[in-house]
């Protein structure tokens, strides 16, 4: 009776329905792939260019623009010739649209080793396709000569050529000999010179 009872058992589950979820309307709000603790290289031409590193990957394919999200922070490295990092970027949030512009929000951290200058922000804007990087909030910028703060911010990645409206900041000067016998010689760090720059940045793409 007890194996008569387990068969009806096991032939009354076998014809339950397989579960189904809800009808999806807007495929455009839902990621079509997720993924937890991911470490990825992306290639440029061939070659292994960048590193990616973050807790959570959320790629969205039917967005415009499509887009991948870091909402879990991120860091990005960038490899030179010899696979050695040459540029240090992360953010406690990040959007990468149609694989080319990257919008980074938070502690924003950026550092150039090639040319011992960092940059940190709460908001940066970087075109790959361009080489660029941008924003519109308070940056701070540090190089092995200078410290600049300014409100907006425009540069190449080298973090070389770059312009800032609203600057503030100091270069130190070096020694000067007085040609006054018996002068005092001049202190480099008391002078400062401030900057004053401008400059006309690209508007920021809407979210979809």
């Amino acid at each position: 009776m007890a194996l008569f009872s387990a068969i009806a058992l096991l032939a009354s589950c076998g014809k339950e329905a397989t579960p189904k979820s809800e009808k999806i309307e807007k495929r455009d709000s839902m990621p079509v792939l997720v993924t937890h603790g991911v470490s990825k290289l992306i290639s440029d031409s061939g070659v292994v260019r960048y590193k990616i590193i973050s807790e959570e990957w959320r790629v969205y394919d039917k967005t415009n623009p499509p887009r991948q999200e870091f909402m879990q922070g991120v860091i990005l490295e960038r490899f030179d010739a010899k696979f050695k990092v040459n540029l240090f970027v992360t953010a406690d949030t990040a959007i990468c649209y149609n694989n080319n512009l990257w919008e980074l929000r938070g502690r924003v951290f950026v550092k150039n080793y090639e040319t011992a200058t960092t940059f940190r922000t709460e908001e940066l804007f970087w075109n790959m396709s361009e080489h660029r990087f941008y924003n519109k909030r308070y940056m701070y910028i540090r190089t092995p000569d200078r410290e600049i703060e300014g409100d907006s911010f425009s540069a190449n990645e080298q973090l070389t050529k770059y312009d800032v409206r609203q600057s503030r900041g100091f270069m130190p000067r070096p020694h000067e000999k007085s040609s006054t016998p018996g002068a005092a010689p001049v202190d480099s760090n008391a002078q400062r010179q401030l900057q004053e720059t401008s400059t006309t940045l690209t508007p920021v793409p809407k979210r979809a």
